[in-house]
């Protein structure tokens, strides 16, 4: 008796959890198979959104990426360039379903450093244009093309930061307002930071298919970031620590920087594939200015404890390296849906960094029985936004 009790009970506990899904079920089949809502619609031509992805300038004419972010399939019928209708290739298809991709081969004599304009026509006359604002011939994927993308973001990323690494022995001679000043300052620049990346991965977002809701993926992918390093953060700790180690902290910084790095690594690459960069070493001299600070970021909580050389080279490869694969991606497999998505992690990441380098300087402050909030403390904190803002200038 007891066990027959017992399985209507787990059948009972069953059939709760199942029963809303087969009513769901039953009526999705129901939407699909009778269409009830079909006296509602008239015979309209169904909304085309139609994005133009990327356009390139390859030997023999013209390379445009496209996507169908509307809710039916879309034909392209026609293509002008400049004005002036021509003749297309489209691989797979110049038909795409919802979602679906396509690539278009225009046999367009462009010239060089010259703008040009790309309009789609569907079968339902719609038009959809971008303008390719430089015409320059996209470099193919090669071991030249790969080295020089590579060594780019060696000079934006790894350089700097090891340069701004070198200033370790320096901090170590600091007393302890200094160093509270120096905690401030790496503060700053990482608000700075925080604020660059969330602006750079919403313009992407906005360039980005409505279909992928792009700002929305942006905040998830910062909020999950920042759960997440706060939760292995706290699971790593041992128990009954109050406070994670200055290793740990720095580790955090280093991360933090690299997700930024990924990102710049992938606008420098996108910018020289599409000939966007033509002062292209002004460019990589500004970025590796601009980066110099984070080393610095990096060695500030290291300088109480001596470390081996083994983990600041592990540090400044953890902060630099990502610059080296987003240059590889921005060059040659540019997506802004990955470089929002990237940028949106990297934004999590250094909130996190904020918190964590922000209760440093706290306790630091607290063990001397001072306020955290004073004025060297906001000196180093402002020289911190200032050295970061005005760097940008000459990389902008």
């Amino acid at each position: 008796m007891n066990a027959s009790l017992s399985a209507r009970g787990r059948l009972g506990n069953v059939l709760i959890w199942i029963l809303p899904l087969v009513i769901l079920a039953l009526m999705v089949w129901a939407f699909l198979a009778g269409d009830p809502l079909r006296l509602a619609r008239r015979d309209l031509p169904p909304i085309e959104d139609l994005a133009i992805q990327r356009i390139q300038a390859v030997s023999g004419g013209l390379r445009v990426e496209i996507f169908n972010a509307g809710a039916e399939p879309t034909t392209i019928a026609q293509v002008a360039v400049d004005d002036a209708y021509w003749s297309f290739a489209a691989e797979p298809s110049a038909t795409l379903p919802r979602l679906g991709s396509s690539t278009l081969s225009i046999p367009y004599p462009w010239v060089q450093a010259e703008p040009v304009t790309v309009t789609l026509i569907t079968s339902t006359g719609l038009t959809f244009s971008r303008t390719l604002e430089v015409a320059v011939e996209v470099p193919q994927p090669g071991g030249r093309e790969f080295l020089t993308y590579g060594l780019l973001g060696i000079y934006v990323g790894i350089v700097p930061v090891g340069l701004g690494m070198l200033w370790l022995p320096a901090l170590r001679r600091l007393g302890r307002r200094g160093m509270g000043a120096v905690l401030a300052l790496t503060v700053g620049l990482l608000v700075f930071l925080l604020i660059d990346t969330v602006l750079e991965a919403l313009e992407l977002a906005a360039e980005i298919p409505g279909t992928f809701q792009g700002t929305a993926m942006v905040l998830f992918a910062a909020l999950l970031t920042w759960l997440g390093i706060m939760a292995v953060g706290r699971s790593g700790r041992a128990r009954g620590a109050a406070a994670p180690s200055n290793l740990f902290v720095a580790g955090l910084i280093a991360l933090g920087i690299g997700l930024h790095n990924f990102g710049e690594g992938l606008a420098i690459g996108a910018a020289f594939a599409l000939g966007e960069a033509a002062l292209g070493s002004f460019l990589v001299v500004g970025f590796t200015l601009h980066n110099i600070t984070e080393g610095v970021g990096i060695a500030a909580p290291l300088t109480r404890e001596r470390t081996r050389l083994l983990i600041l080279v592990g540090l400044v490869l953890l902060a630099g390296l990502p610059a080296v694969f987003g240059a590889w991606l921005g060059g040659f497999a540019f997506s802004p849906v990955l470089a929002a998505l990237f940028l949106g992690i990297g934004a999590g990441a250094i909130w996190q960094v904020i918190v964590e380098v922000g209760a440093l300087l706290r306790r630091q402050a607290e063990s001397a029985g001072e306020s955290p909030v004073n004025l060297t403390n906001l000196a180093g904190f402002f020289l911190g936004l200032v050295v970061m803002y005005v760097t940008a200038f000459l990389v902008k």
